[in-house]
């Protein structure tokens, strides 16, 4: 649960960089999004729309990356990356990619869609059967599994199971808090920061998979 909230607090910080960067658009919310390109296009704002799903295209092109890699298989035997570790690992690529970008104006318009692409990535993290087991970017589901789990609660059954969600929210919540006064203070260089948190979250399964073997 910790690995998941430090993982989620990294993709706030992202969307609190991209959400200013961008003037209200989102890198991590497709929901978000999805609903500006409705309202783009309501408007007439033909640009708007085409950035919004642009951002959604990046999305979901980084969540098929991230699955193929994943899903791939190694011969029986082989020292390899657990495939937890190659979501996060792609996700740091990409993303670092993207900080490189941000130190170039020129290379501006690419930022987004890269770390888009990375947001994308990383939900792949939390697989099981080939579907997505946690949801580290999209907290709606997050919230209507804290309430139904505090509701159970409330009628008398054990458990703390609404915590976890909670926890969830609160982590991207602080994370783009933090990732938009990051923004502020230092541009685009504040994906830097993003960068080494998440290859810190890397190097933590790493270490665990070591000892572990």
């Amino acid at each position: 649960m910790y690995l998941a909230c430090g993982i989620t607090a990294a993709a706030g910080f992202v969307d609190g960089v991209g959400f200013i960067h961008l003037g209200g658009y989102f890198v991590s919310f497709m929901s978000g999004n999805s609903t500006r390109a409705g309202a783009d296009l309501a408007g007439g704002d033909l640009l708007g729309w085409a950035k919004a799903l642009g951002l959604v295209l990046s999305f979901v092109t980084g969540v098929v990356a991230a699955s193929l890699l994943t899903a791939r298989r190694e011969p029986a035997g082989a020292h390899i990356v657990t495939p937890q570790l190659r979501a996060i690992w792609l996700s740091v690529a990409v993303l670092g990619v993207a900080a490189v970008c941000g130190l170039f104006p020129v290379l501006h318009v690419a930022v987004a869609p890269l770390i888009a692409a990375a947001m994308g990535a990383v939900n792949a993290t939390f697989t099981r059967g080939g579907e997505v087991s946690v949801g580290l970017t999209y907290m709606t589901g997050a919230l209507v599994k804290a309430g139904q789990h505090l509701a159970a609660a409330l009628r008398g059954k054990q458990g703390t199971g609404w915590l976890r969600y909670a926890a969830l929210w609160c982590a991207i919540a602080a994370g783009s808090a933090a990732g938009a006064a990051a923004y502020l203070l230092a541009g685009l260089a504040a994906l830097w920061l993003a960068v080494l948190a998440l290859a810190g979250c890397a190097a933590v399964v790493q270490l665990r998979r070591g000892r572990a073997g």
